[in-house]
């Protein structure tokens, strides 16, 4: 797999890294995906870690300030629906939202995305609930939060599964800030019925 786990919610996919925070590596990305502005998915140190001048930064329009010491060449600015054609990735934005709490409201239009890369298409979910759009999405790999609170829960990632129908499923936002790895287990040995439930090894 051309994919890499760095913890809560950061995930990389050859080049193309999205929602960096606290990674552990030196290299720098082709590619920055960002879904939305809070500190632990927008994470400028992060960023500026990662960042080389000709970096591609793809975020929703609430981040722009916070990146603005960065001095990005390569900046695109999206909102649920959106499509982008960037080099060796086709990138579609989705929605993101919480609809049972307010951390994270549809009105703000965060997203998640879907990375179509050698053919294969990696869907990261972003921090969201359970919500319509989801039965939209197509897919080989679903990166799903488990951990409640801001997002869904594991029993609650399940039904995303039901309805994305994805060949693999991988948990993800726990075991930082909010969730532990007992929300993935719980989350594998329910889903694992419906598809190939991976967790990852954090880098």
């Amino acid at each position: 797999m051309d994919i890499k786990w760095y913890g809560h919610d950061s995930i990389r996919i050859g080049n193309l890294f999205i929602d960096p925070f606290k990674i552990s590596t030196n290299d720098k990305a082709e590619i920055i995906l960002i879904t939305h502005s809070h500190f632990d998915h927008c994470s400028v140190e992060d960023i500026r870690k990662l960042f080389k001048p000709d970096t591609i930064i793809v975020c929703p329009p609430d981040c722009i300030s916070k990146l603005k010491g960065l001095e990005v060449r390569n900046l695109h600015i999206v909102r649920p629906g959106d499509s982008l054609v960037l080099p060796s990735y086709k990138v579609d934005i989705v929605a993101a939202y919480n609809k049972n709490k307010d951390f994270h409201p549809k009105q703000n239009e965060w997203v998640g995305y879907i990375v179509t890369f050698n053919d294969v298409k990696y869907y990261h979910a972003g921090d969201t609930d359970v919500i319509p759009e989801m039965s939209n999405v197509k897919c080989d790999y679903a990166f799903l939060p488990v951990s409640g609170v801001y997002t869904m829960t594991a029993v609650e990632a399940v039904k995303a599964v039901e309805m994305i129908k994805p060949k693999v499923a991988i948990p993800i936002h726990y075991g930082s800030l909010v969730g532990k790895e007992e929300n993935a287990l719980e989350f594998k040995e329910l889903a694992s019925k419906y598809c190939q439930v991976i967790i990852l090894n954090r880098e």
